[in-house]
C-alpha cells in the first residue's frame, strides 16, 4: 500500500508570480512579433524602392534609345542624352566592379573602391566623434546658459548657410598652415557638418522632461547636475541619436567633399575625382565609384542605427 503525497494548493503569492510570468511571456511575443513584421516590410520596400530606381534607370535609357533621344512629335530633346557615354548599362556598371581598376593590375576595381571607402569612413568616423563630442557640449551650455544660447545660435544656424565647397578650401589652408596632415582638414570639414544637427537635437532632448517630473526631482532637494544626469540626459537619447544619424550622412559627405579639396592621396572622394577626369574612357568606373560611396554612406548610418537599437533595447518599459 502506497502513501498518497499530498500537494498543497498555491498561494495567492505563487499564482500572483505565475501570472506576472505569463504576462510578461505574453508581452514580450507581443512585441516581437510588430517588430519582425516591421522588419520584413522594411526589407521588401527597400528592395522594392531599389527595383523601381533601377526600372526608371534602364527604361529611360531604352525609351531615348528608341525614339533618338527627342520627345516623339516634337523637336524637344531628352534632358539627359541615353547613349552609353553618358548613361552607362546597370549591368556595365555592376561589370566594372570585378574588372580590374588599372591595365595590368590584379585588383578589381571594386576591391580598390572599398579599400579607398575604409580610408574615407575612417575620416568621416573620426569627424562625427569630434562633432558630436561638440554637439553635446553645446548643448549643455546652451541648456544652462541662456544668454550664450541666444547670442550664438544664430551664427550656429548662419554656419550651416555657406557652401561647404567655400568653407572646405579655408580649413584645408589653415591645416595647411598649421603642418597638419591633409586628413585632419577633412576631418575637420566632416566634424563641421556633424556638429549642428547633434547640437540641436541634444537640446531638444535636454528639454524633453514633462514640468511634474522636474518638479519631483526639485521637491527631493535634486541638484541642477543631478537633474542633468538622471533625468534630462536619459530623456534626450532618442533626439540624440535622432541627430547622430543625421550627423553620420553629414560627416560622409563631408568627408568626400574634404577629399576633393584637401588633395589627399586616397579616399573615394579623390577616387570619384580620378574617374571624372578620365570620365571619356571609362564612363562606368564614375557611376561605380558613386554608387560604392552612396552604398558606404547607408552602411555607416544602418550600423549606427544597430547602436541605438542596442542602447534603447529596454526603452519601451
Amino acid at each position: 500500500m502506497t502513501a498518497t503525497k499530498i500537494v498543497p494548493p498555491p498561494t495567492s503569492a505563487e499564482t500572483g508570480r505565475a501570472q506576472r510570468g505569463r504576462q510578461q511571456l505574453a508581452q514580450g511575443r507581443s512585441l516581437r512579433e510588430p517588430n519582425v513584421k516591421k522588419h520584413v516590410i522594411n526589407t521588401v520596400g527597400s528592395i522594392g524602392v531599389v527595383a523601381l530606381l533601377a526600372g526608371l534607370w534602364e527604361g529611360y535609357k531604352a525609351l531615348g534609345q528608341a525614339v533618338g533621344d527627342v520627345i516623339p512629335g516634337t523637336r524637344i530633346g531628352f534632358p539627359v542624352a541615353t547613349d552609353d557615354l553618358s548613361m552607362p548599362h546597370l549591368s556595365t556598371i555592376l561589370h566594372s566592379l570585378i574588372e580590374p581598376a588599372r591595365r595590368g593590375d590584379s585588383m578589381s576595381l571594386g576591391a580598390y573602391l572599398i579599400g579607398e571607402t575604409t580610408v574615407t569612413l575612417r575620416e568621416a568616423l573620426y569627424g562625427l566623434v569630434a562633432g558630436s563630442v561638440l554637439g553635446l557640449l553645446l548643448a549643455i551650455v546652451f541648456l544652462n546658459v541662456v544668454p550664450i544660447s541666444k547670442g550664438l545660435m544664430p551664427w550656429l544656424v548662419a554656419s550651416q548657410t555657406v557652401p561647404l565647397v567655400a568653407i572646405a578650401p579655408m580649413i584645408v589652408i589653415w591645416g595647411g598652415k598649421a603642418g597638419a596632415p591633409p586628413w585632419i582638414a577633412v576631418t575637420g570639414i566632416a566634424a563641421y557638418l556633424a556638429f549642428f544637427p547633434v547640437t540641436i537635437n541634444t537640446l531638444r532632448g535636454l528639454k524633453s522632461p514633462q514640468k511634474v517630473h522636474l518638479e519631483l526631482m526639485h521637491s527631493v532637494g535634486a541638484k541642477r547636475r543631478q537633474v542633468l544626469w538622471w533625468l534630462r540626459v536619459p530623456a534626450s537619447l532618442p533626439f540624440v541619436f535622432a541627430g547622430l544619424r543625421l550627423a553620420a550622412t553629414a560627416s560622409v559627405v563631408g568627408a568626400i567633399v574634404g577629399e576633393l579639396s584637401a588633395g589627399t592621396g586616397r579616399g573615394i572622394g579623390r577616387s570619384i575625382l580620378t574617374f571624372a577626369y578620365y570620365y571619356s574612357n571609362g564612363p562606368e568606373k564614375l557611376y561605380a565609384a558613386v554608387l560604392v560611396s552612396a552604398v558606404a554612406g547607408i552602411v555607416f548610418v544602418q550600423l549606427l542605427g544597430l547602436i541605438e537599437r542596442f542602447a534603447l533595447r529596454h526603452r519601451h518599459a
